[in-house]
C-alpha cells in the first residue's frame, strides 16, 4: 500500500514538514527486568540491552515489532519525569507516542506558532542519537507526543 504522508503547508503553498512514521510506543515500567523479560519470554520478541539517557532522566529497552518499536521506560536519576508518572500509575502505562517528521526545526517552528507548547525551548537528542521534541499533552489530546527527526 502507497504510505500516506500528511502534509502541512506554508501560506504559500509548498508543504515544509511532513509526519512519517509511528516511530514508537513508550510505555513507563516500575520494573525494567521484569519488563524485559515479559516481553522476551512470554512474548517472544526481540528486546534490546538498557541504555541510560542521563539527560532525559531514563534507562530505556526497545521492543522490536515488525512495523515500530516499544520503548520501555524505567527512572533514572533524581529528576526523572518517569518517577513522578510511575508514582500516579504505580503498575505502569503508556508515557508517550513518538512520530517521526521529514523537518523537525520546521515542525517545531510551526506548531509553536499555531499554540502548541513544546516541552523544551530547542529540540534534544533523543534515544536513537536524533533530535527530538515533546509536545505538551494539553494541546495533543491528553497526549505525550514527541517528535523525531527521521
Amino acid at each position: 500500500a502507497p504510505q500516506m504522508a500528511r502534509s502541512f503547508s506554508t501560506p504559500g503553498n509548498s508543504p515544509v514538514w511532513s509526519l512519517g512514521k509511528l516511530n514508537h510506543v513508550a510505555i513507563a515500567v516500575p520494573d525494567l527486568e521484569a519488563a524485559k523479560a515479559m516481553y522476551r519470554d512470554v512474548l517472544g520478541a526481540t528486546v534490546s540491552e538498557a541504555q541510560g539517557l542521563p539527560e532525559h532522566g531514563v534507562t530505556t529497552v526497545f521492543v522490536n515489532l515488525d512495523n515500530t518499536k516499544l520503548e520501555l521506560l524505567h527512572p533514572l536519576g533524581e529528576k526523572s519525569p518517569i518517577a513522578g508518572f510511575l508514582q500516579k500509575n504505580k503498575a505502569g502505562g503508556i508515557h508517550h507516542i513518538c512520530i517521526e517528521v521529514n523537518d523537525i526545526e520546521e515542525a517545531v517552528k510551526e506548531l509553536k506558532a499555531k499554540n502548541i507548547r513544546c516541552l523544551s525551548e530547542t529540540t534534544r537528542i533523543g534515544a536513537h542519537g536524533k533530535p527530538v521534541m515533546f509536545l505538551h499533552p494539553k494541546d495533543c489530546n491528553g497526549v505525550l507526543v514527541e517528535i523525531e527527526q527521521e
